[in-house]
């Protein structure tokens, strides 16, 4: 064993009963439970050194959210606020966590559950560090199978862009990107302790829709794995996923088994999420054993914060922004020109427009680093493209380099410059102007390089 001790923990964190649940731009409220809400926390410890790396079964936690949970991380263990790496794995079945009440108005239930659900990250944390065991690590990556992921963006025929288009849409032409389908794993083997699983890969987790509380297919993974590893514990942190679904707009044989159509045209059920989490666990089963153990003689967390050009409206665009977003909020979607995701793109547009009318003219985002050793995660404070993580991949010096989406904050989609000429819904609702993902990659690079 080397100077590393690891310590983990998984805390239950559902909601009530007619909770608001997040991830679309249609109401939902909780009539049951698929699975649990859960909070991970993955703790490293190096001489006086500790750092929290926390997963939670959201869609995205905003910044406020975790200056204040650090902050009583501090208070409650003395680890640094610093030193708090708190993702999300974007389920879109989760809980409501935005205390907005331009959006949710003056409500009770949000505010108890968000307060709960942040003592619940720090019962996490305080758990894990009374858990922290010599450890050694050890690193490899698979690949995922066919099926499990797609881009989600297609240019079309007829010359436009469409973000989850129709299933067979004859006027689909070919999809905008090229996935990244490298499955991270880091294996921490612990002295008279389980042994920890720490998996990154970028796949939307919105493959079930409904009314039933989820943590999506990362539930399922780790569920799978625990139960064919004895003796094991996961956790997954998501990666860029910015324009990666789990959806086949040509599905043949068998793809559409256990799984429907749902509004937005994606393939999601309980089965899809099954087949998402138990094809990435059988990715993490067929590399386990062949993990490469390295010496860990440092861990280090550090951040750079960079300034955005904010996407901000023209004065000709708010007329119909105000329209839209003034029917959607009066239940009146059918009086807007568009269905299925299209309406979604135009709603979102809307609200991001009514949102930046008068500003900010830029916004600090905060790349975070965890270096352990020879691997290092780089976290990115919202939902970045594929090509994104595959260029800051490309950052020298790492025997591992691990982008995690939506960490220490959720400020919207990163799309890559291409992206908004194509046009799309993510480039439509981003708040950053043209030029952001190529902004992201160079500091996050020149982080890399620095913490090396």
């Amino acid at each position: 064993m080397s100077n590393l001790k690891v310590g983990y923990s998984r805390v239950n964190a559902n909601p009530p009963l007619g909770y608001e649940i997040a991830g679309y731009y249609v109401k939902r409220y909780a009539k049951g439970y698929l699975d649990d809400i859960t909070v991970g926390t993955l703790l490293l410890q190096y001489g006086d050194t500790n750092i929290a790396m926390i997963s939670v079964d959201v869609c995205g936690l905003n910044e406020d959210f975790g200056i204040d949970v650090s902050s009583m991380i501090e208070k409650e263990t003395n680890i640094p606020k610093e030193n708090v790496y708190l993702t999300a794995t974007h389920t879109h079945t989760g809980p409501v966590v935005i205390n907005d009440p331009t959006r949710y108005g003056v409500n009770e239930k949000l505010t108890t559950y968000i307060q709960f659900l942040k003592q619940r990250i720090v019962d996490s944390v305080v758990l894990a560090l009374a858990d922290v065991k010599d450890a050694k690590m050890g690193y490899i990556y698979g690949y995922a199978p066919e099926r499990v992921a797609y881009i989600r963006r297609y240019m079309m025929k007829d010359g436009t862009t469409f973000t989850c288009p129709p299933i067979d849409d004859p006027n689909i032409d070919y999809a905008l990107g090229t996935l990244d389908q490298r499955v991270n794993v880091l294996r921490f083997d612990r002295k008279d302790a389980p042994t920890v699983v720490a998996v990154n890969y970028g796949v939307h987790a919105d493959t079930i829709n409904g009314e039933l509380i989820s943590a999506d297919f990362p539930s399922v993974m780790a569920k799978t794995l625990e139960k064919a590893l004895d003796g094991v514990k996961c956790i997954f942190f998501n990666g860029a996923e910015g324009d990666v679904g789990s959806t086949n707009v040509h599905p043949t044989k068998g793809d559409m088994n256990d799984t429907e159509i749902s509004f937005d045209n994606e393939m999601k059920s309980p089965g899809m999420a099954r087949f998402v989490g138990r094809a990435l666990a059988g990715t993490v089963l067929q590399v386990y054993d062949k993990v490469h153990y390295v010496d860990v003689d440092e861990i280090k967390i550090v951040s750079k914060y960079i300034d955005i050009p904010s996407n901000m409206p023209t004065p000709e665009e708010m007329p119909l922004a105000r329209l839209y977003k003034q029917l959607h909020e009066e239940g009146k979607d059918d009086q807007i020109p568009f269905k299925a995701m299209q309406l979604t793109t135009a709603v979102a547009d809307a609200v991001r427009k009514c949102r930046l009318e008068n500003g900010p003219e830029f916004f600090t985002i905060r790349l975070t680093a965890v270096k352990i050793g020879p691997v290092v995660y780089l976290g990115i404070p919202g939902e970045p493209f594929t090509d994104i993580g595959v260029e800051i991949k490309k950052a020298e010096g790492w025997n591992l380099i691990m982008p995690t989406a939506l960490t220490n904050g959720n400020i919207g989609y990163f799309p890559m410059k291409s992206a908004y000429d194509e046009g799309g819904y993510e480039a439509k609702t981003s708040n950053f102007k043209a030029g952001v993902a190529e902004i992201i990659i160079e500091n996050a690079i020149q982080l890399l390089n620095e913490l090396r």
